[in-house]
């Protein structure tokens, strides 16, 4: 008897599990499947070796974006959105829930195969960029774990460690060169204790440890961008807007070139042929009697620039007489320093030159 009802509780607590991770299931596929209609864009996001208060930090920060981040094991999140693309069948039993809100989104076929590894979903209408700059603030270091792999290369600084003599033999066992300075052992060197891709022994990990060097950075890097069925490279977001618009701008210049010397008529180039069109027209006005508004106005500037030359050309005769009397003034100058420099020495000597004047 006690054995049937010791069977009948353990059949009774897999039911409960059963149905509470049934719970769970459905209500991150409902947080998802509200997100995916009332959103156009994702960022999928690497958060491999990032702990649960940095996530709390980020949904903090993205929410005056309107952005919400969803996270989940991959395999529930694929299911769910599998889920969403095929449509209800009368045998399910959540049938009569998607009835109702079913809408074909052929689309996220697209989505599914990029949900890889420990991923998460940034769903936003707009401002990705700014959310992806947003993610390189959240970091976190770690120390080394054994068996897993170095994702950068570590190096010990030379210096003193803060380790009492007696633990010499473990720095020996490592080839660190070491000595004995105030009873602490200090490294001598610079060591590289682990390369980029390395697997990550006992041996160093207990080094570091003592040490207290946590070596490893990890933060929050975006991999994809879907955007409305679109999947591209989150590189594109670091474009501005200024480097599109000079683009765009360098290529309508070389289309409208080609298009006037091609003699095609096109949208960019209707400016450029009215303007020499009507240099044309004001030059046959020019040989005849008949005028029109704007040529009168060009050719009533064109009579005004003789005038202005005439202006300049009598302004010059006053210039030369400027510089005249500035050069007899120099000349003025140098004969007196000639008649300075012509006094005899004041001994009563030969008459010398005490200065040289600047022509001599």
């Amino acid at each position: 008897y006690m054995g049937i009802k010791q069977s009948k509780g353990r059949i009774m607590q897999k039911k409960k599990s059963r149905i509470e991770a049934r719970k769970k299931k459905y209500a991150l596929w409902g947080k998802l499947w509200n997100c995916v209609d009332n959103y156009k864009k994702i960022l999928l996001v690497s958060c491999h070796n990032i702990g649960a208060s940095i996530f709390h930090d980020i949904r903090q920060a993205i929410r005056p974006f309107n952005a919400v981040l969803v996270m989940g094991k991959n395999t529930l999140i694929k299911a769910g959105l599998q889920r969403k693309i095929t449509p209800p069948n009368p045998e399910d039993e959540d049938y009569a829930i998607r009835k109702e809100g079913f809408k074909p989104m052929p689309q996220l076929e697209r989505l599914i195969p990029l949900c890889e590894g420990y991923l998460g979903l940034i769903f936003c209408n707009d401002h990705l960029s700014e959310i992806k700059d947003l993610l390189k603030r959240f970091r976190c270091t770690k120390g080394a774990k054994i068996g897993a792999t170095s994702p950068c290369e570590v190096n010990i600084e030379p210096g003193p460690t803060g380790l009492d003599p007696k633990q010499t033999a473990f720095f020996q066992a490592l080839n660190i060169q070491t000595k004995i300075v105030k009873t602490q052992i200090e490294i001598m060197t610079k060591t590289k204790i682990l390369a980029k891709g390395q697997k990550i022994g006992a041996s160093e990990c207990a080094l570091l440890d003592k040490l207290g060097i946590r070596p490893f950075s990890f933060e929050v890097e975006a991999k994809n961008v879907y955007d409305n069925g679109v999947v591209y490279s989150p590189n594109v977001l670091d474009i501005k807007k200024e480097e599109i618009i000079e683009k765009l701008r360098k290529g309508a210049l070389y289309l409208t070139s080609a298009s006037l010397q091609a003699g095609y008529p096109t949208a960019l180039s209707a400016r450029q042929s009215v303007l020499s069109g009507f240099k044309n027209l004001v030059a046959c006005t020019m040989g005849i009697n008949y005028d029109f508004k704007e040529a009168k106005e060009i050719k009533s500037a064109a009579n005004k620039a003789p005038e202005e030359k005439q202006d300049k050309k009598k302004g010059e005769p006053k210039k030369k007489e400027v510089e005249k009397v500035v050069e007899q003034e120099v000349k003025k100058e140098e004969k007196k320093e000639e008649e300075i420099a012509g006094f005899g020495d004041i001994f009563g000597g030969d008459q010398t030159t005490l200065f040289t004047s600047k022509t001599g």
